[in-house]
């Protein structure tokens, strides 16, 4: 008869690579996976405080380095303030362009069949995927004094580069896709059963956009708009290729940033330091509205 030593061990389970799995099953999943998610959280928070939080906070210490004084004073630039209402007016009218096109163009993308549409797709798509200078080169090819419509505008008295028209139409073309593909898939989601039912019933085109369309994609337009006011304000590439640079007549607020930041003197560091401090404000802002947004798009 086997004593009781030889039958306990025989009736425990060997310990070897199968209890150790078992003992590794028995620990939560939440348990497990706890240091990879610590893991990469920390080097999320890492990243983006490196490229994002740092550069922020290097513009705020030198911005207030000497107190609010300098940067009080500063805001009465008759430069800056020039900057600022050629920006504000340069930013409404392109958004306010890209509203109405941008509409109109995402309705025709959806609801209508005709040859082309994918090329029109293609096109409107095109802005995001070339370099903003690009776009400014072939402006001036086509709306300089040298370029394919240009010289026939100067010889009427319209002048497109190195004015505000200039301006408005580089903001106005890389700006162009945010508003289409925000509506986009909002309608495609919505369909046309609406539309087609109350067209049946006799409302015309435009009673058919107000009281059906515009309610659908009203919080897709929001966020659009948001998006697109934010890159017009924010635009470089293309502005410094078409408008001069011209301090109180052709600088958009980034240009003077840029333009103020290369001259000597602390005075034009403190006035680009300004400019730049509020452009991060109003980028703040644009982010708060798109947090607020951007769950009612989706509801």
């Amino acid at each position: 008869m086997p004593d009781v030593d030889t039958a306990r061990r025989t009736t425990e389970p060997a310990a070897g690579p199968a209890s150790a799995a078992a003992r590794t099953a028995r620990i939560p999943r939440r348990d497990r996976n706890r240091g990879p998610r610590l893991l990469i959280r920390c080097l999320a928070l890492g990243y983006v405080f490196a490229l994002v939080a740092l550069p922020v906070l290097s513009v705020v210490q030198h911005t207030f380095a000497n107190g609010p004084g300098p940067v009080l004073d500063s805001l009465n630039d008759p430069d800056l303030l020039a900057a600022a209402r050629l920006g504000i007016v340069v930013a409404v009218i392109s958004v306010a362009v890209n509203t109405v096109f941008g509409v109109g163009m995402a309705v025709l993308l959806v609801r209508y069949r005709f040859p082309g549409r994918r090329l029109l797709g293609a096109l409107i798509d095109l802005p995001l995927s070339i370099s903003p200078v690009v776009v400014g080169v072939a402006l001036i090819l086509v709306y300089g004094q040298q370029g394919w419509i240009g010289e026939h505008l100067e010889n009427l008295g319209i002048r497109i580069i190195f004015s505000t028209p200039g301006i408005v139409l580089a903001t106005i073309i890389v700006s162009l896709p945010l508003v289409v593909r925000e509506v986009v898939p909002v309608l495609q989601e919505a369909g046309t059963e609406q539309d087609q039912a109350a067209r049946s019933l006799g409302a015309r085109t435009w009673q058919r956009f107000r009281r059906i369309t515009l309610p659908t994609i009203k919080w897709a337009l929001a966020y659009g708009v948001v998006l697109s006011l934010a890159r017009s304000l924010g635009e470089f590439g293309a502005v410094r290729v078409v408008s001069g640079s011209v301090a109180g007549e052709s600088q958009t607020p980034t240009l003077f940033v840029n333009d103020s930041y290369q001259e000597f003197g602390p005075a034009a560091e403190q006035s680009a330091f300004t400019a730049a401090f509020a452009l991060m404000l109003v980028a703040v802002l644009f982010i708060v509205l798109i947090a607020w947004l951007r769950p009612k798009e989706h509801s």
